[in-house]
């Protein structure tokens, strides 16, 4: 090929290229002017809860149903939503579980510009500015607090004093993705049944701003929605959506009671360890027809 017959080829191809592609329209319409006092609603405006908006809330007899289940089963019947599980925390109550809806916020280290803002929208809101007050304030019976505040490398949320004040408004404990003040006082029983987990504990005083309170966060890889559903321990927290809750106490509770029959059979010693986890079909039919019993 000629090299005037190659330009007139490479010319028309990369005419056909452009004609292919749409113009990027460089204007966009601007943003709609927020309504009046939008900007103090206690909750957070979130683009993705406004699409999530019917979403249901837990109840407190499903909550109850769920301290009872173990972690692995719930775990287990979580489907695509098991990757939304954070560790790496220190329980201030070993053993105990957290359970209850998620009441997110999030926090950023201080500068003077974000003190003054925050401080304008409490003062708009009438909230107090230190979110551990505000939730002393606000929380609800079955709640969780649920903080992002820079992991490992972030800072302390609250202290035995605002913990209490918490605990009376009916919160159930608190995942801290940072870190808490008085890990000594929160290990006594008056704070029994009010577990904290947290990364690190440290006698700071609390110093980053709450931008955000009741709106999406991240702890570790997770990501948490307000009013999730939590289950921690030890081990580490789970959150999934409400609307999966009827089917992992489903899923769970059938689990709990498969492994009850495998345990009993595992202790008679009668059968093969590979004919009973799994069950064999044999087995299986044994199992299906004692739940028929029951």
């Amino acid at each position: 090929m000629k090299g005037s017959q190659i330009l007139v080829f490479l010319a028309i191809v990369t005419g056909l290229g452009l004609a292919a592609q749409t113009p990027f329209n460089q204007t966009f319409a601007p943003d709609v002017p927020a309504p009046e006092r939008f900007r103090t609603n206690r909750t957070s405006y979130s683009a993705v809860m406004d699409v999530l908006s019917t979403r249901p809330r837990v109840t407190q007899a499903q909550l109850d149903q769920l301290k009872t289940l173990p972690l692995e089963n719930i775990f287990a019947a979580l489907g695509d939503y098991r990757l939304n599980y954070a560790r790496g925390f220190t329980n201030t109550r070993p053993g105990e579980r957290v359970v209850g809806r998620a009441l997110t916020m999030r926090f950023l280290p201080p500068r003077p510009d974000l003190v003054r803002a925050a401080e304008a929208l409490a003062k708009e809101g009438d909230w107090d500015r230190r979110y551990y007050a505000r939730v002393a304030e606000e929380a609800q019976p079955g709640d969780v607090v649920v903080a992002e505040l820079g992991g490992a490398d972030g800072h302390n949320f609250f202290g035995a004093m605002a913990a209490t004040g918490i605990k009376m408004r009916g919160v159930t404990g608190a995942v801290i993705d940072g870190g808490s003040r008085d890990l000594a006082e929160l290990q006594t029983d008056a704070f029994k049944e009010f577990p904290v987990l947290a990364k690190f504990f440290h006698v700071t005083t609390t110093s980053w701003i709450g931008v955000e309170f009741n709106a999406p966060v991240r702890i570790g890889t997770a990501t948490v929605l307000p009013g999730d559903v939590v289950v921690g321990e030890d081990e580490g927290v789970l959150f999934f959506p409400p609307d999966m809750l009827d089917t992992v106490l489903k899923s769970a509770s059938e689990t709990e009671r498969r492994e009850a029959f495998e345990r009993e059979l595992l202790l008679l010693k009668k059968y093969r360890f590979r004919d009973i986890y799994p069950l064999s079909p044999a087995l299986k039919e044994e199992y299906e027809k004692s739940k028929g019993a029951r």
